[in-house]
């Protein structure tokens, strides 16, 4: 009877525990936890205002004032106004030049310039048209007179205050100052502002 009760006990047992095998255990499924990171948005500076700053760059003179190339230097002033998409602004920038050769120097320049840009948030390029006022010597006299000066330039936020920027210039003068020689000089430089 020990054997019969044994017997039982252990087929009811593996009757029970076959069904249990053949299937695969399928636990439910653990979620994983959903991590909300948040974008952070890349603010776009807004150009409206008064700022000033310090340029530093190089020259090649063109016509009586050709093979001449050297370094510029100055400061500028102006004011921006932020349309949104647009930015129109005004600048006055002084730009002292050591460009000169054996006939002609140009000593130095005064632009107004008319800026007009597209704002991509911190960065503006835009394109420039202006009056030029230079002062230069060509064979030994002094003549000063006022020309055009057009290009393209970009600024840069560094920050809500600082500025950094390029610009491209061609300045060109038509018979300068009556003296029958026509003056041009193309310019690059390099600027930082702060605005306020």
């Amino acid at each position: 009877m020990n054997r019969f009760a044994f017997a039982l006990a252990s087929a009811s047992t593996l009757a029970f525990a076959v069904p249990a095998l053949a299937g695969s255990y399928d636990p439910a499924p653990v979620e994983a936890p959903v991590v909300v990171v948040p974008v952070q948005q890349t603010a776009d500076a807004d150009w409206s205002g008064f700022y000033g700053g310090l340029s530093a760059g190089y020259g090649w003179g063109e016509d009586i004032a050709d093979e001449a190339d050297d370094a510029t230097y100055g400061l500028f002033g102006g004011y921006n106004y932020d349309l949104g998409n647009w930015v129109l602004g005004g600048e006055l920038e002084y730009a002292k030049t050591d460009l000169e050769n054996d006939d002609s120097s140009i000593d130095d320049m005064t632009r107004l310039k008319l800026r007009a840009g597209y704002d991509l948030g911190k960065v503006v390029v835009y394109g420039i048209v202006g009056a030029n006022y230079a002062n230069a010597t060509i064979d030994g006299t002094d003549y000063s007179d006022t020309g055009v000066s057009y290009g393209i330039g970009a600024d840069y936020a560094l920050s809500d205050a600082v500025v950094a920027g390029f610009e491209v210039l061609q300045n060109d003068f038509n018979e300068f100052d009556d003296s029958g020689e026509d003056l041009s000089a193309a310019t690059v430089g390099a600027k930082i502002a702060y605005r306020f």
